[in-house]
């Protein structure tokens, strides 16, 4: 699994705090993002948390490049629907060599079932090509492919919705893969704004 952060909107505690803070304020957005001094920017920040006005936290987005996770944790990413996403096509993207898998280390682990299963996709690999060399379209050939072939995918959220993906995925009952995936984006977001995001539900590993 590669997941980098991408872009993010500048500044996003100041951008936060100056869209709160133009509801009650007499001046622009423009001046108060140029003015607005850091201790004023969290005292906005703790109020608008605390009071969960988490309208506010939607002006600033984060864009993620992930690569190496299974279209199984694709699947349970893209539930989380307010956000944008472009993922890798299995439609118009050939696999030219053995079709990239993921294996969750508990079948790793067992070396009865770890053989086995890499037994099973290399056949489903092997059939892939099989089929493509034969001129099966794409589209086609894609329904032999299983939920362990690894996908690519460029995802946007803001934070009001990090904050109800961190709530949920980076929990101890989360998948384990898409929680993994969860806490390596928490650990890119921090930095940027490590006031809000210390607000932000997490679970760690043991």
């Amino acid at each position: 699994m590669n997941v980098e952060l991408l872009y993010h909107t500048p500044n996003p505690e100041r951008a936060i705090a100056c869209a709160a803070h133009l509801c009650y304020a007499s001046v622009g957005a423009a001046d108060l993002l140029e003015t607005m001094e850091e201790e004023k920017i969290h005292r906005v920040l703790s109020v608008i948390l605390k009071r969960k006005h988490y309208s506010t936290l939607e002006h600033v987005c984060y864009t993620f490049a992930i690569e190496g996770i299974s279209r199984a944790c694709s699947h349970e990413l893209v539930r989380h629907r307010i956000a944008s996403y472009s993922q890798q096509s299995q439609r118009y993207v050939k696999f030219k060599d053995a079709v990239p898998t993921v294996k969750p280390e508990s079948i790793a682990n067992n070396p009865a079932f770890s053989e086995r299963y890499d037994q099973l996709l290399q056949q489903v690999s092997d059939l892939y090509k099989e089929m493509i060399e034969a001129d099966i379209p794409c589209e086609d050939a894609r329904f032999v492919l299983t939920n362990a072939t690894e996908t690519k995918i460029v995802v946007t959220m803001n934070i009001r919705s990090l904050f109800n993906f961190f709530s949920l995925r980076c929990d101890k009952c989360a998948q384990w893969e898409i929680r993994q995936l969860a806490n390596t984006m928490f650990d890119l977001v921090e930095p940027t704004a490590p006031f809000i995001f210390s607000h932000a539900k997490r679970s760690y590993e043991d």
